[in-house]
């Protein structure tokens, strides 16, 4: 190549012109190295997180990779329904909060629709009395909060308010491309040090910090978190106030079961769905390439296929899904934390409403039950469900007439325990969970990035667990697994998004 300055002055500008475009094209068009999409792509569980992420990558790779999706059990994962006297019910994920955008774009791609609101008031029961009942007058229930707590309703508002506000960043952040290669990188992106150090600590230290009474504490946030995630106020920051958030109205769910997200992104992705275990995923490198290779166990036997990306959307804490990981060096290290055992029971029944103080069952006004944290109780919360289809005619069984009742419980209840609850019932359906992580238990957040293209979506739920963020991480997954797979490094982990995004065209 000829030196520049030997150049015309006109050769040399068009010269420098021309190495200004082949810098941006490099920058912006894959490399060499992978100049054509992956092959092919696992995805390991089939719940909402493996259901989003499959239809997430396929939006950004093409359509023509091949997408296989494992699942030992039921697609839907955390979100799956029972069945009482031929209706459906929900016993897992219930409820989605009005400002979830992902849920929101996925139920109107799919053509599902939100199912109608049957309003039903809320109370929360200490084993002797209820501390707090719901009116159906709003303004009879503002002035009952201030009566009892003072200004700390509203300081809770302000705080959960503030907090969702920068949340929604996330959203502005994925349109334009960007993503995050571990958990505090993206915290750090939404809400700085802040949201980083709110999920190094309790709940209760924050709220108390912006004025929040301790009673309140006690009274209102301990029931609400006792119903979400099974927990009190051991809870973090961080997942404490999304879960708030939802306490606080604006919830929906979808006609016909939420699992029918994860079917139906799943079956639009046209996604292989193989009924099957992943028992190990080992590393092969060939031709300067790296290959994962999955290892599963089907009713027919074992078996293995490789991949070019493996996302795990599923726990890997616990041993719970007992993957080995074979061939990495340095190994893939075991991951600090347990997840809270959360026991749902769909009871078909008569409430014993003489319990809660109410001897007459007509006069019983509550479809859902909180509780606050009492030795004596033995039972989280429980509500009174209302079937996944809803016709126009429905109407919520009164008090005195038998129901479909969901409780949860941190163990299975007792023949005693369920005649506590209820005078007398004709069926019982329980489902363990293994629903959120035990925020006690972990001090540390696990990473997104296991290997150079092997992700673990499900570390998301040390943040928060929720469809929702699990639907945040996929997005975020999928644009990792791009931006890496093409070296668009410019659009991970970027400083000063607000600003960028604010002067991006």
């Amino acid at each position: 190549m000829a030196d520049l300055h030997q150049l015309p002055r006109a050769s040399r500008v068009l010269f420098c012109f021309l190495t200004v475009v082949a810098v941006r094209v490099m920058r912006t068009e894959p490399s060499a190295a992978t100049a054509g999409p992956p092959g092919k792509i696992a995805v390991i569980g089939a719940g909402i997180g493996g259901a989003s992420v499959a239809h997430f990558l396929q939006q950004h790779f093409g359509p023509q990779v091949q997408l296989d999706v494992y699942e030992k059990d039921a697609v839907g994962g955390r979100l799956a329904t029972v069945t009482v006297n031929k209706q459906q019910y929900e016993s897992g994920g219930a409820s989605i909060h009005s400002l979830n955008l992902h849920m929101q774009d996925f139920v109107k791609l799919l053509g599902l629709k939100h199912r109608r609101e049957v309003a039903g008031k809320s109370a929360i029961f200490n084993g002797e009395q209820f501390v707090l009942e719901e009116t159906d007058w709003y303004l009879l229930n503002l002035f009952r909060l201030w009566w009892h707590y003072g200004m700390s309703f509203l300081r809770l508002q302000m705080w959960v308010e503030e907090v969702m506000e920068k949340f929604m960043r996330i959203y502005k952040y994925q349109a334009h491309g960007y993503a995050f290669s571990n958990l505090e990188e993206l915290l750090h992106s939404l809400g700085g040090d802040t949201f980083v150090n709110m999920t190094q600590r309790f709940v209760a230290e924050s709220l108390l910090e912006v004025g929040v009474t301790q009673r309140f504490i006690d009274d209102v946030i301990v029931a609400i978190l006792r119903a979400s995630y099974g927990q009190s106020v051991v809870v973090t920051a961080f997942a404490g106030a999304m879960s708030l958030a939802g306490a606080q109205g604006n919830m929906w769910a979808v006609e016909g079961g939420n699992k029918l997200v994860c079917s139906g992104l799943l079956k639009l992705t046209k996604a292989n769905v193989i009924q099957a275990t992943v028992i190990a995923i080992s590393l092969h490198n060939a031709e300067g390439k790296t290959f994962y290779q999955v290892h599963y166990e089907t009713e027919e036997g074992q078996g293995s296929s490789f991949y070019d990306i493996v996302v795990i959307a599923t726990q890997l804490q616990d041993r719970k899904n007992n993957i080995t990981f074979q061939n990495f060096d340095p190994p893939i290290a075991e991951f600090p934390g347990t997840f809270h055992t959360i026991v749902t029971s769909i009871i078909h029944g008569y409430l014993n409403s003489s319990y809660f103080g109410f001897p007459d069952p007509k006069l019983f006004p509550f479809a859902n039950l909180l509780t606050t944290d009492t030795s004596a109780l033995f039972f989280n919360s429980m509500d009174n469900l209302c079937p996944v289809n809803i016709s126009g005619t429905f109407r919520r069984k009164q008090p005195q007439e038998a129901a479909v009742w969901r409780v949860h419980s941190l163990h299975p209840l007792e023949k005693h325990q369920l005649k506590i609850l209820f005078r007398s019932y004709y069926s019982v359906q329980v489902k363990e969970w293994q629903a959120y992580p035990d925020y006690e238990s972990a001090k540390s957040l696990p990473p997104i990035v296991l290997h150079d293209n092997l992700y673990y979506l499900n570390s998301i739920e040390w943040v928060t667990s929720s469809m929702e963020m699990a639907a945040v991480a996929a997005k975020n997954v999928a644009l990792l697994a791009y931006n890496l797979w093409y070296q668009d490094l410019d659009k991970i982990d970027q400083k000063d998004l607000m600003h960028k995004v604010k002067t991006e065209l």
